[in-house]
């Protein structure tokens, strides 16, 4: 088998984890379904015991109708029993990859199907027409009337009715003959089918938690080769469910000791039913106890029609100009095989995926400040590119003359193949530069901010952002003339990169780094002459917003913001009242807007503009493990209203001034006083 270059060893190790895994699942549950009373009693009673984790537990049902496992003969080609079901599900000896090569392959099952049913059709077509040849109607003479699909020597002469009479007698025993052949070839038939026929694995049962650790997994296999009597997968997918969280539970397969999780949800599509079809449920029970909530605004009934308009968004939020839009907009997308069939799998491509970077693949760790030898390479886009030639090309000679509102406008000006990724990570830049040149001049037209020469930019609860940290680098690119300084703001930012500041300067083509101890050894490379290329200053505060201490920003901006998922959200906002500036967030949901909307108003009295689409959206749609909602990074942008001075915005009444105090003689001015005593030395003297 081939596997992803770089990948091998780690993949091996987490087959073999797997597979071991899942072979003592199946001896377990074997055990337990042997002694029903006692042994699920006392695995339920260990569970109650068990710690609870606070993260999430997905439990995944992932339907298989199209592909199947056709088991080979070793060297040779082809299906065949050279390897039994039995070896592959667990029941013998363990089978290790290599062993898989010369006798695994996948095969279509559609394809097999459509194949059947011409097969069937033919064969129904040929019976028909031998019931047209022995079906012969007689006419109101007594002859029989020709059929167009026999030949007159075919046809019985009228004149020999004996003979007639004995080959159909002579036929009789024939027919049953024939009959008993027919019978026993559709089970011929079958039978050579079933020896042929692909392993099914129906379905796929996977327990996670919300960061993606795989806990368990079971396979629902339906009838394969060497396994007669195999009954359908799906027909015991509550117990079967059942039995593999429990063992997730008792001896989770990733990381951890046992332990039960303190919340469950399914990620089934076929078990929501609400008329918005946008939750998942994981029976009518939920469903119907979801739609009676209270209080009534918190239920489902009211939030149907809401979420079903949000459905409505899917076909606009997919409406993106690449190559690859059906692919990466679908409901099933998986985002794991597009990064590997594109050698997306090293850089800041890694951080969009699960799968373990190969050997030498140069990476920060997850959450850790970015190596300045990695910026100081000369290329600005180097941790964007991947495996394939480079996804980004040299840099336009001159600067765009005008704004950029799509992807279209801004790969055609940046010399980029609509073909290419890159848009899932430029989107944070892309985003920045939208509201500086678009959102801001139409929303708060008094800041003139399209003519100013620099722009201080707080960037708040930017973990993951400032992992992506030389994404940015763009800017200087959209917006060469203006001095930019990005401040990282966020308690989720490494602690030691409290207070790390230092410089992207633009040299040509190439871009080199400065860096300072702390906010001390800020470097003024943003006075250059008029007209000339500015910096990008980069500044790190791992701290939440509202305990921020510094000058007041130009503009505030947050990424895929949460408000209701994070508490100091809550101290954060009536911060951003305070000052008042710009802050435009986006959300990956329009759902997600509206539960900021409303968390801005419990915290400041205030609220947010209604979302309108980031056309800089990212084209990779987002899985949720609850919803069948249309989620994109960055999808919805929207800005914060605060709330008017002295909260109803009437200016207060005018006080009475209070009485000024009488003096009682006016002063006397300090330069009379010295005139007076010059005169009265004067005349002293002239005495």
């Amino acid at each position: 088998m081939e596997f992803v270059s770089g990948y091998r060893d780690e993949f091996l190790d987490f087959a073999a984890l797997l597979f071991g895994w899942f072979r003592k699942f199946v001896a377990e549950r074997g055990a337990a379904a042997a002694s029903v009373d006692g042994r699920w009693q006392q695995l339920e009673t260990q569970i109650r015991r068990l710690p609870q984790d606070p993260a999430l537990w997905v439990l995944h049902v992932l339907p298989n109708h199209s592909v199947g496992i056709s088991l080979g003969q070793g060297a040779e080609p082809g299906p065949g029993p050279g390897l039994g079901a039995a070896r592959l599900l667990g029941d013998e000896p363990p089978l290790h990859l290599r062993d898989l090569s010369p006798y695994v392959s996948f095969v279509s099952l559609e394809e097999g199907e459509e194949e059947e049913e011409e097969k069937e059709e033919e064969e129904e077509n040929v019976e028909e027409e031998g019931a047209d040849m022995e079906k012969v109607e007689p006419e109101e003479d007594g002859e029989p009337a020709p059929v167009s699909s026999e030949t007159p020597q075919e046809a019985n002469p009228p004149g020999e009715p004996e003979e007639a009479e004995q080959d159909a007698g002579g036929g009789e025993d024939g027919c049953r003959e024939d009959r008993a052949e027919d019978e026993k070839g559709p089970e011929r038939r079958k039978g050579r089918r079933s020896e042929a026929a692909p392993l099914h694995l129906s379905c796929l049962l996977l327990v996670t938690d919300e960061h993606g650790t795989i806990l368990g997994i079971d396979l629902l296999m339906d009838g394969a080769q060497g396994s007669a009597g195999r009954v359908s997968g799906t027909e015991n997918l509550a117990p079967r469910a059942y039995a593999l969280l429990c063992h997730s539970m008792t001896c989770p397969m990733g990381s951890g000791d046992p332990r039960k999780p303190r919340q469950l949800t399914v990620g089934d599509a076929q078990l929501h039913s609400p008329q918005c079809s946008a939750v998942l449920y994981c029976g009518e029970a939920c469903l119907r106890a979801d739609w009676q909530r209270c209080p009534d605004d918190v239920s489902h009934r009211f939030w149907c029609p809401r979420l079903a308009a949000f459905m409505e968004r899917a076909g606009e939020l997919a409406t993106l100009p690449f190559t690859y839009t059906a692919e990466v907009t679908s409901e099933t997308f998986n985002k794991e095989a597009f990064l590997a069939s594109r050698g997306l799998t090293r850089g800041y491509w890694t951080q969009l995926s699960m799968l373990i970077p190969g050997p030498g693949t140069p990476r920060h760790p997850w959450g850790s400040t970015p190596s300045l030898s990695l910026l100081l390479g000369g290329d600005p886009y180097q941790l964007l590119q991947g495996d394939g030639p480079a996804l980004m090309p040299p840099l336009p000679p001159d600067p765009p003359r005008g704004l950029f509102g799509s992807w279209q406008d801004y790969y055609t000006w940046r010399g980029l193949s609509l073909d290419s990724p890159v848009a899932v990570l430029l989107t944070y830049p892309l985003t920045v530069y939208y509201v500086i040149t678009h959102l801001v001049p139409q929303s708060f037209p008094e800041l003139n901010i399209q003519n100013k020469q620099s722009l201080k930019i707080h960037v708040v609860e930017a973990g993951k952002e400032f992992d992506l940290v030389m994404v940015f680098w763009e800017l200087l690119v959209l917006l060469p003339h203006v001095a930019l300084e990005l401040q990282f703001v966020g308690d989720g930012l490494p602690p030691e990169s409290d207070q790390q500041h230092f410089t992207l300067q633009r040299n040509g083509p190439e871009v080199s780094a400065r860096s300072g101890p702390g906010v001390s050894a800020r470097l003024n490379s943003g006075t250059k002459e008029k007209g000339g290329h500015r910096d990008l200053q980069i500044k790190v505060s791992a701290r939440p917003y509202h305990l921020l201490q510094g000058p007041k920003p130009d503009l505030v901006i947050g990424f895929n913001s949460g408000f209701g998922l994070k508490d100091t959200w809550l101290s954060s906002l009536p911060r951003l009242q305070s000052l008042r500036v710009p802050a435009f967030f986006t959300e990956s949901s329009e759902y997600g807007c509206v539960m900021d909307d409303q968390t801005m108003a419990v915290a400041t009295g205030g609220g947010t503009s209604p979302p309108q689409p980031n056309p800089f959206r990212s084209p990779f749609r987002l899985r949720a493990g609850d919803n069948c909602m249309p989620w994109y990074c960055n999808a919805f942008i929207f800005h914060l209203v605060y709330k008017p001075p002295q909260g109803n915005g009437a200016r207060p009444a005018p006080r009475p001034a209070p009485p000024a105090p009488t003096p009682a003689a006016p002063p006397v001015p300090a330069r009379r006083r010295r005139g007076e005593k010059k005169l009265r030395r004067g005349a002293r003297r002239r005495r």
